[in-house]
């Protein structure tokens, strides 16, 4: 392969998301046709019935305030969506005579509000997963034979751990991407969007897979950093996307707490920067990360100690490993859907790649022991946490978020315990975990919308009232759990057969995870049976299937995980190799 196309390969992923940010950003928001603020509408008796809403009044006004959300409306308890008229089952808005949304513009014969043929722009989206789950597969093809690829004079490098991230990368964005136009037709629908949001959500979305991207690639530790410091501030405005007071609160913790984490990142990476000028390596060469493992034998001992133990904790904090862990279940629980899918499912595993870069060169610098006690540390921390956490937990989007902690804390316990089973286990748990929470958090936005609330406890006979979402949350929540044939299922054996079979205090350190993660099982099955159980509302809710097809893809693919990795064996085997699996 010769230079051009390999360097195509690498720049692409990047690139061609931050091409579609600009695309976005330099395309005009067409402002509605006006219309009156309320409409006054008088409805016969039973008109109600088929559209699936309860009958207004004679006389009464059936307008919605729009954009209204201050987290709790009088007579409506935290987590429930406002915004609806008096009389509307959850989920609906209130209708004009000519069925259109009260409130909107007037549509066009045929077209519904979820329907691509509205939203063109926004399916359009689809573009950058799909370019980055192209190049990642010419990439998987190429690098476990050849070796790793570089480009632009070293600065990108794409290795079999990069390769792997790139295709996790790519999968959970093609889902929520996939899932977007739907989900934000159903927040315009009721009041809580505008197309001017809209266009703001898609243009922060492919910059933050352009940060994510080129996170992965990059060879050098420095725009490693920065790229992570990226997502901080791209997202930061995704978290806050509904300009509620809830979801600003939750984007400024966010932002406090990723930047202190970051902060500490980037001394530790100075301090090792220094270490390797002080062992003759070239300024030009200091942070790159090849040379860096290639030269880890000459670094000061105790200024690598200290900076990895500082890159450890800040790129933790972007990870969802304590102790600042304090932003996850806030940002979560408040980002859109989509967004939360990819946080979630993706953006706490490219923070971890990077603690998986340091902890190569700690290794060889150091020796094994210091980071096998530090990432076993903690996560056991984080695991007792999010255990004890989920059993006290009531709104869902926050039950998935500290679901996520639970499962980045079996990655670094998978990491502490080394070794090629180990390590693979890790990096099948990461792409398991990606597929399996996109599919969760998506399937939650749309339960939000549906029921309007996260309360656990207002939420019941999903299967009955959807059975296609309810059906699919479940699943998603299953393969959580552990459940074959899904994917986490084979990486959670595997990393319990490692554990055991590594000593005697990785194998005390295993027990008392498992122990952990039951008690977390038995939390997260309790509430979704909760809401998946009982019987159905007497007046079924009408619920649009549109955006359904990127969450059965997400639990078709993570079920073909759990069976065999087929193709992706060598390119898996090869990223564990990468990062001290041999």
């Amino acid at each position: 392969m010769n230079a051009t196309p390999t360097a195509a390969l690498l720049i692409a992923p990047a690139a061609v998301p931050l091409l579609a940010a600009a695309a976005y950003a330099l395309t005009p928001v067409r402002a509605p046709r006006p219309v009156p603020a309320r409409v006054r509408v008088r409805q016969p008796v039973g008109v109600g019935a088929h559209t699936g809403a309860a009958d207004p009044l004679p006389g009464r006004d059936t307008g919605v305030l729009a954009g209204r959300d201050t987290g709790e409306l009088p007579g409506r308890g935290a987590g429930e969506l406002p915004g609806r008229g008096r009389g509307m089952l959850p989920g609906q808005a209130a209708q004009a005579p000519d069925g259109g949304l009260l409130g909107t513009p007037p549509r066009s014969p045929g077209a519904t509000p979820g329907s691509p043929g509205r939203q063109p722009a926004a399916w359009a989206g689809l573009v950058s997963p799909l370019a980055i789950l192209l190049c990642g597969g010419l990439l998987a093809v190429r690098v476990p034979r050849t070796g790793p690829l570089t480009a632009c004079s070293g600065l990108l490098r794409a290795d079999a751990l990069s390769v792997w991230m790139l295709l996790v990368v790519g999968a959970v964005a093609l889902i929520a991407c996939g899932s977007g136009p739907g989900y934000l037709a159903g927040e315009r629908a009721a009041g809580r969007a505008s197309r001017r949001t809209a266009w703001r959500y898609q243009v922060l979305v492919q910059a933050f897979l352009a940060a994510m991207c080129l996170a992965v690639v990059t060879a050098n530790l420095g725009v490693l950093w920065v790229a992570v410091e990226a997502t901080t501030i791209v997202t930061a405005f995704l978290v806050g996307h509904r300009r509620t007071r809830t979801s600003v609160e939750a984007a400024w913790k966010y932002v406090v707490i990723c930047s202190a984490g970051i902060a500490l990142a980037f001394l530790g990476t100075v301090l090792i920067y220094y270490a390797a000028r002080q062992a003759g390596v070239a300024e030009s060469w200091a942070l790159d990360w090849p040379t860096l493992v290639a030269h880890a034998g000459r670094l000061d001992p105790g200024v690598t100690r200290l900076g990895v133990t500082l890159v450890v904790l800040g790129f933790g904090a972007k990870a969802g490993l304590v102790p600042l862990h304090a932003w996850l279940p806030d940002a979560h629980s408040q980002a859109p859907a989509p967004v939360s899918a990819l946080m979630s499912g993706v953006l706490l595993s490219v923070a971890f790649s990077a603690i998986l870069r340091y902890r190569v060169i700690a290794d060889a610098a150091l020796g094994a022991g210091f980071t096998r006690v530090l990432l076993a540390g903690i996560a056991l921390l984080t695991l007792a946490l999010a255990a004890a956490l989920l059993l006290a937990q009531r709104d869902h989007k926050r039950m998935l978020a500290y679901s996520s902690m639970e499962h980045m804390s079996l990655i670094a316990l998978a990491t502490a315990v080394g070794g090629p089973l180990a390590l693979s286990a890790a990096l099948l748990h990461i792409a398991g975990h990606g597929l399996a929470k996109s599919a969760a958090f998506c399937a939650a936005g749309r339960i939000l919308q549906l029921t309007g609330t996260s309360r656990i406890g207002r939420i019941r006979g999903l299967l009955g009232r959807a059975p296609l979402l309810g059906g699919v949350f479940g699943c998603a929540v299953a393969a959580l759990l552990g459940f074959p044939p899904f994917g986490l299922f084979a990486s959670e054996l595997g990393i319990a057969r490692a554990g055991f079979a590594a000593g005697t205090g990785f194998a005390l350190a295993t027990a008392a995870a498992l122990l952990l993660v039951l008690t977390a099982f038995a939390a997260l099955a309790a509430r979704t049976a909760h809401m998946l159980l009982g019987p159905a509302p007497d007046s079924p809710t009408s619920h649009s299937r549109t955006g359904t097809w990127p969450l059965l893809l997400a639990l078709v693919a993570c079920a073909a995980l759990g069976t065999t990795t087929g193709p992706l064996t060598g390119l898996l085997r090869a990223a564990a190799g990468a990062i001290g699996g041999r």
